[in-house]
Formats: structure tokens, sequence, C-alpha cells
């Protein structure tokens, strides 16, 4: 197998506040577009020849792929599906067997690898990447029904389920002509389901089964996390960075960075070149940073912590659990951060956030994000106009790209506020905030006269 397909061109509408003016599979994950890491681990694989279906916002992939040998690219005009998208790379047919990896996926190259060699030994039509249900409902998902290593039948947001397809597969030549005849939106649901109008791969896999074809299930081996909603990009990058610090067997220290004398190493440390590490600070966990980051003057770093090149930590400040910051970031004095800097976010002056922070935004002095409501529950979301509790990350703060707070901004737990938006100094922010919107606090003011007649003698 030497041909890869990765497809790049959905609309990510779902993901909001993230993929209204971004390409969802070129946002950051681990520093990395989350495209651009796929086709990284194709080529690992050995993978001659990968075609990305590009769509909306199409500069975004092409951008995050073009200096990778062997990459082409294939525009989808229309966003019908993933199965259309299959077809304009291959209008004719498939060559030879082909690997089809939707491009929104953030997993371990194990996986891929898994699939690969079980395709390859078993002589099945296809086969299809399958994962275990752990805390998740099977309704939001294309589950996968199995008896043993064969795949049975598929279901779109089924009432139960144990697996649930991963968005990735493995075709013989003969497969394509399912993929041809693939009625245009997924029949098969529960009685009473309600599908949406799109020509979704899964209902070819559907299609072959119901022939008799054989399709082999490949159970994941490693993490997979499919980024179709805002915390999705949480629990991506935590499972990443974990997923990296489990594979360190050491210390890495390049050339030219260096840890001062009184810091205090209790873990694991990669630092890239010119990184440094200097006085009074404090890392109890692993800390993975690139090249020319500056960790100074008692910044605390507690958990599994990535940063991104050229940025810097200082000031007593603190990272805590599973936590990637972007390139060129500042955390400065006494703030808090758990969860997702993208590139180039300023954190200043005891600053206590939570969630996803989205590129060069600026989050003023003393902004804090509650995380704990006072009935101990979870935030319960609207995606589309459909409520649900993620799993993870229901209490997190999203926060769009290029926005900004005031001073003493308060955010309550799970709300998300739109790209190219600001919340005012002093503002408590209770529900969502659109996109491209400024929310002012409005204060009312009570005057009286004051003087020295009011003391003394």
């Amino acid at each position: 197998m030497r041909t890869a397909l990765i497809l790049a061109a959905g609309s990510g509408s779902k993901i909001w506040p993230y993929g209204e003016f971004r390409q969802k599979c070129a946002l950051p994950v681990g520093n990395v577009p989350i495209v651009r890491r796929l086709a990284l681990d194709l080529k690992k694989l050995g993978f001659e020849r990968i075609v990305a279906v590009v769509g909306r916002y199409k500069q975004q992939v092409v951008g995050a792929l073009a200096d990778i040998e062997g990459v082409e690219f294939v525009e989808q005009r229309e966003p019908e599906g993933t199965a259309p998208a299959v077809l304009t790379a291959f209008p004719n047919g498939f060559d030879d067997d082909v690997l089809v990896v939707y491009g929104d996926i953030v997993t371990a190259e194990e996986n891929l690898r898994g699939l690969i060699d079980s395709f390859e030994r078993s002589g099945a039509e296809a086969a299809a990447l399958v994962q275990r249900l752990e805390g998740e409902r099977p309704n939001d998902w294309i589950c996968a029904k199995l008896s043993g290593e064969k795949l049975t039948g598929i279901e779109g947001h089924p009432r139960g389920g144990s697996h649930r397809l991963c968005g990735v597969y493995a075709f013989k030549p003969s497969a394509w002509r399912y993929v041809l005849r693939n009625p245009g939106l997924v029949t098969d649901v529960p009685v009473g389901g309600m599908p949406p109008p799109e020509a979704e791969l899964a209902q070819s896999i559907g299609l072959m089964i119901d022939e008799g074809v054989e399709v082999l299930a490949v159970e994941c081996r490693e993490f997979l996390v499919d980024v179709d909603k805002p915390w999705h990009l949480l629990e991506a990058n935590a499972r990443l960075v974990d997923y990296l610090s489990r594979k360190l067997e050491g210390d890495e220290i390049a050339p030219g960075a260096e840890i001062h004398g009184s810091a205090e190493i209790n873990g694991k440390v990669v630092l890239g070149r010119g990184s440094r590490i200097g006085p009074r600070v404090v890392v109890e966990g692993t800390l993975i940073a690139g090249e020319n980051v500056e960790i100074t003057n008692g910044a605390i770093l507690r958990g599994t912590i990535m940063i991104g090149d050229g940025s810097r930590v200082r000031d007593y400040s603190l990272i805590t659990g599973h936590t990637c910051v972007g390139k060129r970031c500042i955390v400065g004095h006494g703030a808090e951060m758990s969860g997702v800097m993208m590139d180039k976010v300023y954190l200043y002056h005891y600053c206590e956030m939570f969630g996803v922070i989205g590129t060069a935004t600026d989050i003023g002095a003393a902004t804090v994000c509650g995380t704990l409501r006072f009935d101990d529950g979870e935030t319960v979301h609207t995606v589309k106009g459909r409520r649900e509790i993620p799993p993870v990350g229901a209490n997190a703060v999203y926060i769009g790209e290029f926005c900004r707070t005031g001073v003493n901004a308060i955010i309550m737990p799970g709300c998300k506020i739109g790209s190219y938006s600001v919340v005012g100094p002093g503002v408590i922010l209770y529900e969502d905030l659109p996109s491209r919107t400024m929310i002012l606090a409005k204060q009312e003011l009570v005057r009286k006269e004051w003087g020295p007649e009011r003391y003394g003698w």
C-alpha cells in the first residue's frame, strides 16, 4: 500500500468558536496542524503518494502540507460529504490499495500501522479502524457492530453500542464501486433516527456488509481523538502530550540549552536549542520545550507540559495538568494556566485560565474563569441546536482566535467566546458570546457631597 488519501475539505461548523475562520484540519494540536501531523506519520509508514482533498479555507491545508514530498492536492468544490470527497480524488477508481484518513483525527502512529498490517494480512476487501466507547455516548457517533474481527454493520447515533468508527479505512480497488453507490446519507440509523443529508463514507462500508463483502474491524491500540467539537481540542492536546511523554526514555537537552543550578527538577525534561530554565523554577512531571524557550524567575510547571518555540514563562506563574502552550506565548506574573494556548497568546498579572485560548488572544490582567459550579455539575453545551454534556472539559472556557479581555473580566464555566470578540473590563460572562462582538459592563454610580466636614474636630 503506497497511496493514502486525507480528507480535509469539511466545514467544521461544530467546532465553533475555532472553525468559523479556520479550516478545522489545520488547527494546531501539540503545536502542529492536525493534518500535517497525519501526513508526517503517513510518510513514516512508507506512503509515497499522499492525496489531500481540500475545500473550505483550502490554503490553510495547502500551507500546512506543501513542503512535504509526495503530497498533492485535489479540490472538492461542493461539501457534499466524505464519499464524494473520495470520488473527487479518484473519479475513475482506485489503481491500487488505498488508505483513507479523515483529516481531523489526532492519533498515534501505532493505530495506523495496526490497521495497515491487519488489512494486508487478512485479504479482506476493506478494513475500518474502530475505537471502544469509554464514557462516551454511542448516539454521538457512527458506531460499529462487531463479531470478533469482522465488521457486521454500522449504525448512526444508535441507542447502544460498544465501538465507534474512527474515520480511517483501507480499501482494495474493488471497493471503489461501493463508494460510487453511496446513497447520499446514512440510512443505517435506528427507527426514528434523523441523519444529516450528507454522503458519509461509512454508509459505503454498510453497503459492502449488506452484500456479504468481508470488512475487517481493527481496534485502536493507542489513543485517537476525532476533533469535532471544541472540547475535543482540549482532549486531543492532553492525549498527545501524555503520549509523547510516555515515549520519552530520559532527559533530552539540546546544545546551547541550559538549566540553572537553583532550578528544582523532578521529572523528565526536553529542551530545544537555545532554551533556558532559569533561577527558582520548579518542574514536577514532564516538560517538553521547543527552541528558544525561556522559563525563569520562580515559574512552576506541575504536570505534563509542552511549550512551543520562543515562548516565555516567568515571574512565579503556574502551569498545571496536561497543558500545551503555543509558540511565542507569554505566561507572566502570577498567571495560572491549564489546557491549550494557541500561538502568541499573552497571559498577564494574576490571570486564572482553564480551557482553550485561540491564536493571538490577549488576556487582560486579573481575568479569571470559573471551573466549579455551585451545583458541582457539568455545564450543558449547545452545538448547532443540540444540547449535550461533554465527557471532557464541560466546565472549561473556549476563547476563539484574535480576542481580547479587559481587566477583572470573569468568564463562567463552559462559556465560549467567538473569534474577533472582546470581553470588556469587569464583565461577568454567563453565556456564549458571538463572534465579532464586544460586550461591556454598564455601571451605575451614586455621587454624594463629601469633604473635611465629615471628619475631625
